[in-house]
């Protein structure tokens, strides 16, 4: 069998998925300890059988619905290149729009404290940190197995002004404020039909449910965040794109000003943004 028909076949056996052809050439190159682009310089060598039982391998896992991150055990965010894992939600390209909100508002040069609650394989807390070296991040998240991705993620990668904190939302940070703090929450329905759809069946479902109307992890956050935060300081967190008008309502019921909506590339609610009172509550 050679690289050529092997994706052909692959992107066909993955037809109905949102990638198919991308999601086969990922698979086989890793299968082949390849990159992508040798899979173009070499799409009608023979490959071995060895190599071929490991592709079909992932292959049918990938056809039964598990994430090409958690096949392949990485995913790009960012520029960064993070591990993930079973257990761990897998990063999203639009949760970048999250990291370029927060950076527009963290001085590239000041010493300022900043938190990410919910950080999972550590995503957004690691972009933030990356680009704003003089800044440190406190990295929260109430699951054990995420904090040991984030953690390896950050040793990895070299970034030391992450700092990690087991514990629900800002039970661990007490005493702490900030300057800014982000969230990617969970924020689905617990009668979500997307939950068993797709590569949701396969995260954790602690990362994705939050309540009856899946803002519960929010209201939480929204309620807590003032106490939390420097005088002026910012909350963003990432919703659904059905739940920009509650999620405003909710930040403005605590207090906070300036509360607006940013839309994604695809013109859908993303994230929705406030900032804390002038003054110390």
């Amino acid at each position: 069998m050679t690289p050529a028909a092997l994706l052909a076949a692959g992107a066909r056996r993955l037809a109905g998925g949102d990638s198919p052809r991308l999601d086969a050439e990922l698979l086989l190159a890793h299968a082949l300890g390849r990159p992508r682009t040798w899979l173009i310089a070499h799409r009608d060598d023979a490959l071995d059988a060895a190599a071929v039982a490991r592709y079909e391998a992932l292959l049918a896992r990938r056809a039964a619905g598990e994430p090409v991150a958690y096949l392949l055990g990485r995913r790009g965010f960012w520029t960064l290149e993070l591990d993930v894992a079973p257990g761990v939600l897998v990063p999203r390209p639009e949760t970048e729009l999250l990291v370029e909100l927060a950076l527009a508002r963290i001085p590239t040069d000041a010493a300022v404290r900043v938190a990410d609650l919910g950080t999972g394989s550590g995503a957004i807390a690691l972009a933030l940190a990356s680009e704003r070296p003089a800044a440190r991040v406190d990295a929260v998240d109430a699951s054990v197995q995420a904090l040991a991705v984030a953690g390896r993620n950050r040793d990895a990668l070299g970034i030391g002004n992450v700092e990690l904190h087991a514990g629900d939302w800002f039970a661990p940070l007490a005493g702490r404020r900030y300057a800014l703090v982000a969230s990617n929450p969970p924020y689905l329905a617990a009668d979500d039909p997307h939950l068993e759809q797709g590569d949701l069946r396969h995260e954790p479902r602690s990362a994705l449910v939050a309540g009856v109307d899946g803002l519960d992890a929010i209201r939480r956050i929204a309620a807590a965040a003032p106490a939390h935060l420097e005088p002026g300081g910012w909350l963003l967190v990432e919703h659904g794109l059905a739940q920009g008008a509650p999620v405003r309502a909710i930040l403005a019921a605590a207090g906070f000003r300036s509360v607006a909506t940013e839309q994604d590339l695809e013109a859908r609610d993303r994230v929705t943004l406030g900032r804390a009172a002038e003054t110390s509550p």
